[in-house]
């Protein structure tokens, strides 16, 4: 392990509006760094869970409903990397991540209206899990054991001006064609006033800076390469997962508070020289114990472009991964999990796999689930 420069704590009793000089929920290019690094330096930065404090180990499918979504994605930064200049690349080595340091507890919840398959699942849910060193284990999924794989869920930078208004414009375009998207809004945002909070990104989404972008295999020994759009780059993290399936099906992981060990380089002018307008990374190792990431044992579902009501939308992926999920979930079923467990299980340790694209009008998604989680 790298000798530690730098340390970003926090009160994890506390909502990040009472530490806001310790991060930021919304991305815009004016939040003011929280530390100064030079590259090469290793840093440790402690962060919160992704709804900010709001749930505890006592919270019921009740507190899930009142959950308030403006304070969602608490971040911890941002970083100012010296050196990193718009055009530059910014790698970020992710050397160790500590599992909630606290207490050892995480969670999984189905939020009304949020998810995605929310118009199948209506009702508030929340499965509580206790973190046993290597694996999770809940009361509310009896006989199944999720083995650790920790990543960030939200890592980015900073967009430039230009870069923020283009992308406010084309999602505020997206939702008027009836689309999902959030707009800026000013409800739960830190720093709470000025032109942060009014016209600041939602951190719901992946974009150009990264962001949301729950990929699974971004776990300790990952470098992570994100194009440099504000001086000094303003790198913030949060939102890690203990373990997650490729889909995130309903919108939620097995969530928790971290600390995270990173370190940087700059690669002075490589993302406008390869032209680099998203995140991309790569790994010498596997991301999980090879038994972990191959599963061994497995039972698989499938979907194909073909609506519930028999329309057969050609080459939607979207209708194809929603028809695999709902045949896991029913297939979950058989084996003594209620709707809402399934739909939690399969967010938590369901990979999809995209299959085949070019077989027209159907494309095909396989859900995977590993077997080895039951006991």
């Amino acid at each position: 392990m790298s000798t530690i420069t730098h340390r970003i704590a926090i009160d994890p009793t506390q909502p990040l509006a009472a530490q806001a000089e310790t991060g930021h929920n919304r991305w815009h290019e004016e939040v003011a760094p929280i530390l100064e690094v030079k590259p090469g330096e290793t840093v440790v930065i402690k962060t919160r869970d992704a709804f900010d404090g709001q749930l505890t180990r006592q919270s019921a499918p009740a507190d899930v409903a009142r959950l308030e979504l403006g304070p969602v994605h608490p971040l911890t930064g941002p970083i100012f990397v010296q050196g990193a200049a718009p055009g530059d690349l910014l790698e970020v080595k992710l050397l160790a991540i500590e599992c909630d340091p606290w207490e050892s507890w995480g969670y999984t919840v189905e939020v009304p209206g949020f998810g995605f398959l929310r118009d199948h699942f209506p009702d508030p849910y929340i499965v509580h899990w206790d973190l046993c060193g290597d694996y999770a284990e809940s009361p509310q999924l009896p006989g199944v054991r999720i083995h650790s794989n920790p990543f960030p869920g939200t890592v980015g930078v900073a967009p430039s001006t230009a870069l923020r208004e283009a992308i406010a414009r084309r999602e505020a375009a997206a939702a008027a064609r009836g689309g999902f998207a959030l707009p800026p809004d000013a409800h739960g945002a830190v720093p709470p006033r000025g032109p942060i909070a009014e016209q600041g990104l939602r951190t719901i989404p992946p974009r150009e800076t990264a962001g949301n972008i729950d990929i699974k295999q971004l776990t300790p020994g990952v470098s992570m390469l994100l194009p440099v759009y504000v001086p000094g780059a303003l790198f913030s993290t949060g939102d890690v997962h203990f373990a997650q399936g490729d889909c995130e099906a309903c919108g939620t992981a097995i969530e928790i508070r971290s600390a995270l060990h990173v370190q940087f380089r700059v690669h002075q002018g490589e993302a406008e020289r390869r032209g680099i307008q998203s995140i991309q990374f790569f790994r010498d190792d596997y991301f999980a114990d090879p038994a972990l990431a191959v599963p061994r044992r497995f039972y698989a579902t499938t979907g194909f472009s073909v609506r519930e009501d028999g329309v057969n939308e050609a080459e939607n992926l979207t209708v194809a991964a929603r028809n695999a999920l709902l045949a896991m979930i029913d297939y979950l079923g058989t084996r003594g999990y209620d709707r809402q467990q399934a739909y939690a299980l399969c967010s938590v340790a369901v990979d999809l796999r995209v299959s085949q694209v070019v077989d027209v009008p159907n494309f095909i998604v396989t859900a995977l689930l590993p077997l080895d989680i039951f006991l």
